[in-house]
């Protein structure tokens, strides 16, 4: 009888990846040290109450091992505590895997399909080369397809005797459109960002290290500054963001907006955008004198139309404004559509689940190249 093949699954039992003791414990004190704002001995803290419950050491490899292991690599510093007493730090090398694993966990069930889910204004190829490469697809334009690695491909898979070459062989090099964007990315950090027993500042802070690390390893032409506002607003570099912190704030949306377009008015590129993260409503305004007027009580008119001012202005400069409202209020969705509407931006009332999936998806649309 002759063989039959059938087409089908085949399921077996899921194999995890092998890892070594270090690498399993390295992962999850990544995780906690972000929740912790860079407090190394709070991390091993819950570090060593997860051991307990969970059994993730032995007595091969305890969580002192660990740290010790840390300290060599190169992921923890001795360091001098504020009350004099010493401890441990983490360097610039566990920012940057912090940055990384933020990075995958956010963007790295984004894949790259054949072609591109993206409006934009021109048509045909791209002007810039990615060195990555991809079957040809009907629609593909001839030339477009790389000839070098397509005659590889004939060789390979019919032989030097008999060589032909069909379109099973075919490939084509992705292109891009080569437009450099600025943005700026300004995150809320007012009390409400840690309350009714939501922790948002914690996914806030991973959806701008995921930026950031994205940015300075695909785009590095383009530029990111990353600003925060609660009473007043401030620029962070992005090595403090495992740091970043909540504090005993109002919203003080107008000193934000200020801020970002005092930033992106120095930049030559011509592509500019500001990225939004909020959860409430804007509180609180600094007047010409210095003091402050704040009121949380509703939405309080003098400070909603000094927003509405800036998203005026905003766009007479061409700067569009991308607001990820973290909230489902109505009146704070009406006034997030007035904004929106007096900036001609866009809006996304989300919640913390798919945040990071949804900036990513915005900034790759806005990153092409505008002809004014």
């Amino acid at each position: 009888m002759k063989n039959e093949f059938k087409k089908g699954f085949y399921f077996k039992t899921y194999e995890a990846p092998f890892q070594s003791p270090f690498e399993k414990l390295f992962g999850i004190f990544k995780e906690l040290i972000t929740h912790t704002s860079g407090d190394f001995d709070e991390a091993i803290d819950w570090l060593r109450e997860l051991d307990k419950e969970y059994k993730l050491t032995d007595e091969n490899y305890t969580i002192d091992d660990f740290i010790e292991d840390l300290k060599k690599k190169g992921y923890i510093k001795d360091e001098v505590k504020e009350d004099g007493t010493g401890g441990f730090g983490i360097t610039a090398k566990t920012e940057r895997a912090i940055r990384q694993q933020a990075l995958d966990q956010i963007f790295g069930n984004l894949k790259r399909s054949g072609t591109g889910n993206h409006k934009t204004k021109h048509a045909g190829n791209g002007d810039e080369h990615t060195g990555e490469f991809r079957e040809f697809n009907f629609g593909d334009g001839l030339e477009r397809i790389s000839l070098t690695e397509s005659l590889r491909n004939a060789q390979i898979n019919n032989g030097v005797e008999s060589f032909m070459l069909t379109e099973n062989d075919l490939v084509v090099e992705e292109t891009q459109y080569k437009a450099q964007m600025s943005t700026v990315l300004m995150i809320d950090i007012s009390h409400s960002m840690i309350l009714y027993g939501e922790d948002r500042i914690t996914p806030a802070k991973k959806v701008a290290m995921a930026l950031a690390e994205l940015i300075t390893t695909r785009y590095p032409k383009d530029t990111l500054d990353i600003l925060v506002f609660g009473n007043d607003a401030w620029t962070i570099p992005i090595k403090d963001l495992p740091y970043l912190q909540v504090g005993p704030y109002h919203t003080n949306t107008v000193a934000g907006l200020q801020l970002a377009m005092d930033i992106l008015r120095r930049k030559r590129n011509t592509n500019k955008q500001i990225f939004m993260i909020t959860d409430g409503k804007p509180s609180c305004v600094r007047e010409r004198d210095g003091s402050y007027y704040m009121n949380s009580n509703g939405l309080d008119e003098y400070i909603v139309d000094k927003c509405y001012t800036q998203a005026q202005q905003a766009r007479k400069l061409h700067i569009p404004i991308t607001t990820f409202m973290i909230a489902n209020d109505p009146y704070l969705q009406r006034f997030v559509n007035q904004f929106t509407e007096a900036n001609q931006g866009k809006a996304f009332y989300t919640g913390l689940k798919g945040l990071g999936e949804m900036i990513f998806e915005d900034y790759e649309t806005n990153r092409k190249k505008r002809v004014r």
